[in-house]
């Protein structure tokens, strides 16, 4: 196929904290002092850090910095057709 892409996936370990605060759930990464959120529930705070994780980790990339972060596994797949198990986390 012509001009065929390829899609990097790279799964990270992100070890949290998260406590209450006021009402407010502060998330922080212990390994990574730049990562941490907070969120209203303790969900919004896991869903925030995740996304902060996200961003961070393509910001260190875009700069050449090292990662703090244990890579578990990373692969590379053709774009089109794509499975892969994507970690979900739901508290009760």
């Amino acid at each position: 196929m012509k001009g065929r892409k390829t899609l990097s996936i790279a799964e990270y370990e992100l070890p949290i904290t998260i406590h209450e605060e006021e009402g407010t759930f502060i998330a922080q990464c212990p390994k990574w002092e730049d990562c941490y959120a907070q969120g209203n529930t303790l969900e919004e705070a896991i869903n925030e850090i995740s996304y902060v994780a996200s961003s961070l980790i393509e910001l260190y990339q875009e700069e050449e910095l090292e990662i703090p972060l244990k890579l578990k596994s990373s692969s590379e797949k053709p774009s089109n057709n794509i499975r892969f198990t994507f970690p979900l986390v739901v508290s009760n």
